[in-house]
């Protein structure tokens, strides 16, 4: 078992991390849907009630990933293009902004956050802080969803790849 990424396939940390942020991810999603389409039923209850803390273990996944990504920089598979190369960064992106916007809001709030146990900040007393809460409020649900949309992408191309003659097989990579 490799455990360091090489030029023709990712390593075992770099497909546990790829695979276990994509079950993270799907359930967030499950999460979201459920409150959107299903509030206040047992259904968004048993979701919801782990949509912060699941968010927070994702910003973590996604700095630890990062760290190793660039590790392993000069032994990954070649990107198969310029597009696929912004596509992950996308990913990368916004798997790390949404997160931190609703971190920045949590706070902003004035209410205590311990995700997984961990006492990450008490509450406080007073007004909210707007200019935390704001972006939050404004940008976390579209970027969330704009974060489905280029999975889908990312996902769909990788079968793409799969099919067309010519192209790299890019899914044994991550297998």
């Amino acid at each position: 078992m490799q455990i360091t990424d090489t030029k023709e396939r990712y390593g075992f940390i770099t497909r546990l991390l790829h695979w276990g942020m994509a079950l993270l991810l799907l359930w967030q999603f499950l999460s979201a849907g459920a409150h959107l389409l299903l509030s206040d039923t047992p259904v968004e209850e048993f979701f919801w009630a782990t949509h912060k803390p699941l968010g927070f273990l994702l910003l973590i996944l996604i700095f630890i990933r990062s760290l190793w990504a660039l590790a392993n920089l000069s032994r990954r598979p070649p990107s198969v293009n310029r597009v696929a190369t912004l596509g992950h960064v996308a990913l990368y992106g916004l798997i790390f902004l949404i997160p931190s916007l609703a971190l920045l809001r949590q706070y902003g709030s004035g209410e205590a956050f311990e995700p997984l146990g961990i006492a990450l900040f008490s509450g406080f007393e007073g007004d909210e802080i707007a200019w935390m809460v704001l972006p939050a409020n404004l940008l976390h649900s579209w970027f969330g969803w704009a974060l489905l949309l280029i999975i889908i992408g990312h996902v769909f191309m990788a079968f793409q790849h799969r099919r067309q003659p010519g192209h790299v097989d890019v899914l044994p990579r991550m297998k």
